[in-house]
């Protein structure tokens, strides 16, 4: 029987806990600064023992692995440093940013903390640890990042530990993680909070904008409904490469106004069949760094009724519904109603149980 010490018992967190326990004979002890957390975390067997001491845990433990927000990361890999004597157990976090915290790791390593980053690209509609799932990583990529005295030996035993979260590993280097992050991610976070504050700031004289920006532009932008806390700390962590980022797309910018103002068509058409065939180009089923929405869209009649016999269809079949809407604003979308799923499984399952009832279904690519 091994020990893992989980700090930060969260919906992450507790997904990698309970993918260790599936594929591992190991005892998981769980410290959240909000107690209720790592008790609620005991109470659904995602943890076995809660602590409220982080340091006699980490002291017994094999594996160590930090799931708190980057800031607090720094706090904790310090404090872990100051126990006597010194820890064994490799240490490991699951921060969205890798710069700051492998700086700090070189600086701990003559300490003789056995550090190695980490960050699995994926998440959920849904936060707390009461949504974690040991599945909930499988397939998405997840990054090793390791420092510069991180052994092959290390970063085969952390593949070895994260085995039950059937991710696809990636070694990266911190700020080529950063970097591809920044690009495919982050800067994403940042231009979909853009556009919404234009759109807020015409809706004050036309009020109607609130309504027409309930079809595709919701879409575009959901993004930007993330946690303002997390992804201000994210864009303060990579801010070389975000302001990197965003001077390039401000002459990218610039490009786009020069083709408007030539109103010429054939510039036009290039640009946006340029951006057409290399978004078209990209894995459809990937799990990618943006967690992707699990969407069905289904065609039907203002009818009493209607609604509930649909719910009723995918509750008899133990599908959960996390969101549902109707779409007043439907540009581009086939469908009047707008389901979300917690995954690619219950929107297919759902899907092909609405087909059997004669409805016609749509997924967006």
């Amino acid at each position: 029987m091994r020990n893992v010490l989980l700090i930060g018992v969260g919906l992450i967190g507790g997904s990698i806990a309970l993918s260790i326990k599936n594929e591992h004979d190991a005892t998981i002890y769980g410290y959240d600064v909000y107690t209720e957390s790592s008790e609620t975390a005991k109470r659904l067997g995602v943890i076995d023992v809660a602590v409220h001491d982080v340091e006699d845990a980490a002291a017994i433990a094999d594996l160590i692995i930090i799931a708190t927000p980057v800031e607090e990361t720094l706090k904790v890999m310090k404090r872990l440093t100051s126990i006597t004597p010194v820890i064994k157990a490799l240490v490991m976090d699951v921060g969205s940013t890798k710069n700051s915290i492998m700086t700090k790791a070189e600086e701990l390593a003559n300490k003789g903390l056995r550090f190695i980053g980490g960050h699995p690209m994926a998440g959920s509609h849904k936060t707390g640890v009461e949504s974690a799932k040991a599945h909930l990583l499988e397939n998405a990529f997840y990054f090793l990042t390791p420092n510069s005295i991180t052994s092959d030996v290390d970063i085969d035993e952390a593949k070895i530990w994260l085995k039950g979260t059937r991710a696809k590993f990636l070694v990266s280097e911190p700020d080529e993680h950063d970097f591809l992050t920044g690009i495919v991610s982050h800067f994403p976070h940042l231009i979909a909070s853009s556009l919404v504050r234009i759109a807020q700031n015409h809706a004050v004289d036309k009020p109607l904008i609130q309504q027409l920006a309930a079809g595709g532009f919701r879409d575009i932008t959901r993004i930007a409904s993330s946690s303002p806390k997390m992804w201000s700390d994210i864009v303060s962590q990579n801010k070389s490469h975000l302001l990197n980022l965003l001077h390039e797309w401000k002459e990218e910018m610039d490009e786009v106004i020069r083709f408007v103002e030539n109103g010429d068509q054939a510039e036009l058409y290039n640009y946006f069949d340029g951006a057409k065939s290399f978004r078209d180009s990209l894995p459809v089923r990937s799990k990618g760094a943006i967690h992707p929405f699990s969407d069905l869209y289904v065609d039907i009649l203002d009818r009493i009724g209607a609604l509930s016999h649909i719910t009723a269809l995918l509750a008899e079949s133990n599908i959960s519904i996390i969101n549902l809407s109707i779409l007043e604003v439907r540009e581009g979308l086939n469908g009047v109603l707008r389901l979300s799923f917690q995954n690619d499984n219950d929107r297919d399952q759902a899907q092909e149980i609405l087909k059997n009832e004669d409805y016609l279904t749509h997924i967006t690519l």
